[in-house]
């Protein structure tokens, strides 16, 4: 049997990590801040243990890709790969774009700045925070559909690799959650810095760079390189008359349907 196209792998890729996630988001409803992170982190270990002693997929041998040499149209299959994971970038952008300017991305606002005030105020903090970790997974999954393809070869230490995990995670931190812009920049200096020490000392610092990154954004800036430069244009606005939490609730309340 012939196996399915990219477009289609990708979609079902996200349907199933789309499910992973909303049930890691409900084993882990009571975690907030670091201990959320520490979990998904887990994640990653227990589905590599799970593939290790999973015949069927390859288990610990792991199992190689049979790809194409060429596409019509398109030519080289990894430009075409490259181009497939152009479009996934760009969606994946678009609705971070769109959420974070919806009521669903005020009520995610309202979680992340003040989540008891949230809460108190009747935000449907659970439900949110299950819909968050769905989508979260989902678009993990779509990245991840071509990754085989392009390294012909997939092992559990490689698909399951403890640097992805530290990587999705470092990225927003270090580009800023307070915007949709911030993971991207996050992404795009995290990811050069990585293939620089790659070509030039080694791929094992990778997560030394990581880790040293993330510790100097924690202690001086918290709300990554986008927070940074916001406070730094606004000098002192943010309390004045830039959003809050309290204005982010009413923005949320007033987005609901029937609400004048």
């Amino acid at each position: 049997m012939a196996p399915l196209p990219i477009p289609a792998l990708t979609v079902v890729a996200a349907i199933v990590s789309g499910l992973v996630g909303l049930g890691t988001g409900y084993l882990t409803l009571r975690l907030r801040g670091a201990f959320f992170a520490i979990a998904t982190l887990a994640l990653a270990v227990v589905l590599q243990t799970l593939i290790i002693n999973w015949d069927f997929v390859g288990g610990s041998r792991g199992a190689y890709i049979i790809r194409p040499s060429e596409v019509p149209i398109v030519g080289s299959y990894i430009q075409y790969l490259f181009l497939v994971m152009l479009v996934l970038s760009i969606l994946a952008i678009a609705v971070a774009r769109l959420i974070e300017q919806s009521r669903l991305g005020y009520g995610f606002a309202t979680i992340r700045d003040d989540e008891v005030a949230a809460e108190a105020c009747g935000v449907p903090t659970l439900r949110l925070k299950l819909i968050a970790t769905t989508i979260s997974g989902a678009l993990l999954g779509m990245a991840g559909a071509p990754f085989p393809y392009y390294i012909g070869y997939l092992e559990p230490s490689s698909a399951f690799g403890l640097s992805y995990a530290v990587n999705s995670i470092a990225m927003p931190m270090i580009g800023g959650t307070t915007s949709w812009v911030g993971p991207l920049v996050g992404a795009i200096l995290l990811g050069t810095l990585q293939q620089v020490a790659t070509v030039t000392i080694s791929s094992a610092v990778n997560l030394l760079i990581v880790g040293l990154l993330l510790i100097g954004f924690v202690i001086v800036a918290p709300r990554g390189i986008v927070g940074l430069v916001q406070d730094f244009m606004r000098k002192g606005a943010l309390q004045d008359g830039a959003p809050t939490w309290r204005t982010r609730l009413a923005a949320f309340a007033n987005m609901r349907p029937g609400a004048r």
